[in-house]
């Protein structure tokens, strides 16, 4: 019988590990080839590990919440099941069959194998391992007692006891009990969310939501933030972006959004101000050689997360919608890739989607800089001309600046966000795509 070894898979260069955060596929489960077995998590991102092999899964060498590395193996998978373990399978929950085959796997051990104890993962004392030895008792059936002792540990009482119960059957006649227990158990309900007074609810944070907080917190406690606010006359970009969404859609294949057309103007000012385009580590500035734009997006729970687009100084606008548009299209279908957060230089979040005029964004650790675009709105404004001053209607909005004052002055935070202003307002209304 084949047996397949299942690794935690390469995810990109800058990632090293990740978290188990679901199990799909539970012991004896069968498993087709390039079918999802388990979902893991970086520090950002969720995504799911399949399996090469077709087959059944015969082990979990990790379970929920543990830290694996790159490359290590996750699970084993059987290429060839034995109709002992269908048959099991036909009756009993999957949740079941993992104590089944270990119960059976027991038995056959404690009737074929010598012991040895070395292998164990428990602790055991040389009294304990004694007794086993003259008892008869395998390494697998003192891993499947409960110790009473400290952290779980395995007493002489508790040995004595399960060789008791032990010598009243034989070992085969056992397992079939417990398997018979097994099978027959009543399966467990997920606990309901709390409830104080038939009022208010208790309900903990999902794993994502802890990350965000502790980002936060951590950002705050770290950088000295500090604001600039600027108003920028956007009625320009607005004016070219109706004339010509169609017509890009039509070309391109991809929707025109005011996004890549912001982000445009923020690589173009960090070229001018590289300054802003730095980290921070104890006591030294780091100068970031790529211009790396973080944009901030929503995931399918609600969340948001800042997947990155690499070398946004080197696009054009096309480019830079394409690749706002993937970015942004696969946050919201929970596919984005590990690697697609990394390496972020400066971040740009959009708070005006959800109706806010300017925000106080926080910095995304360890830049030392963000920016908040509002909401576009019609404004009453003075327009100079030739002629004279006049008022008219026109598009307006404010971006809102958030930087670390501690690497960062008010005249380059200030002289950046109005740069980016400056682009913004200059956009050519007859230019191309």
């Amino acid at each position: 019988m084949a047996r397949f070894e299942l690794k935690l898979p390469k995810m990109g260069e800058s990632v090293a590990e990740a978290t188990i955060t679901n199990w799909l596929k539970e012991v004896g489960d069968k498993i087709e080839a390039d079918e999802a077995v388990l979902e893991i998590a970086t520090d950002k991102v969720d995504s799911e590990v399949p399996s090469e092999v077709s087959g059944v899964l015969v082990e979990q060498l990790f379970g929920k919440d543990d830290l694996v590395q790159v490359g290590q193996t996750i699970a084993i998978i059987e290429t060839d099941s034995t109709a002992v373990t269908e048959t099991v399978k036909e009756i009993a929950a999957p949740a079941a069959v993992a104590a089944i085959e270990k119960t059976v796997d027991t038995a056959k051990e404690a009737v074929s194998v010598p012991a040895d104890f070395s292998n164990s993962e428990k602790f055991l004392s040389p009294l304990v391992k004694n007794i086993a030895k003259e008892e008869g008792v395998s390494v697998a059936e003192l891993e499947s007692i409960s110790g009473t002792g400290k952290d779980g540990r395995v007493t002489k009482n508790d040995i004595l006891e399960y060789v008791k119960d032990r010598t009243s059957q034989p070992v085969i006649s056992t397992a079939v009990a417990a398997v018979q227990k097994i099978v027959s158990a009543p399966v467990a309900q997920k606990a309901a969310p709390v409830s104080l007074s038939g009022g208010d609810e208790i309900i903990e944070m999902d794993r994502m939501r802890k990350l965000i907080a502790g980002y936060m917190v951590a950002s705050v406690q770290t950088s000295a933030h500090v604001q600039s606010f600027i108003e920028v006359d956007v009625t320009n970009i607005v004016k070219w972006r109706e004339k010509n969404k169609v017509a890009f859609e039509k070309r391109e294949g991809e929707k025109l959004t005011y996004t890549p057309i912001f982000m445009e103007a923020v690589a173009k000012a960090i070229k001018d101000f590289p300054g802003m385009n730095i980290s921070v580590d104890g006591d030294f500035i780091i100068k970031k050689k790529n211009i790396n734009l973080g944009m901030a997006a929503s995931l399918p729970n609600g969340n948001l997360i800042v997947p990155v687009i690499k070398n946004a100084d080197q696009l054009n606008l096309v480019g830079m919608a394409k690749a706002v548009n993937d970015l942004g299209g696969r946050a919201k279908a929970g596919k984005l890739k590990p690697d697609d957060t990394q390496g972020g230089t400066y971040t740009v979040t959009n708070v005006g989607t959800f109706g806010s005029v300017f925000g106080t964004p926080i910095i995304n650790q360890p830049q030392v800089g963000i920016l908040a675009l509002g909401a576009i709105r019609k404004m009453p404004a003075v327009i100079e001309t030739p002629e004279g001053d006049f008022i008219g209607i026109r598009q307006k909005m404010f971006l809102s600046h958030s930087y670390d004052h501690r690497v960062v002055d008010g005249a380059l935070g200030g002289s950046f966000v109005k740069r980016v202003a400056e682009y913004l307002e200059a956009f050519d209304i007859d230019r191309d795509f």
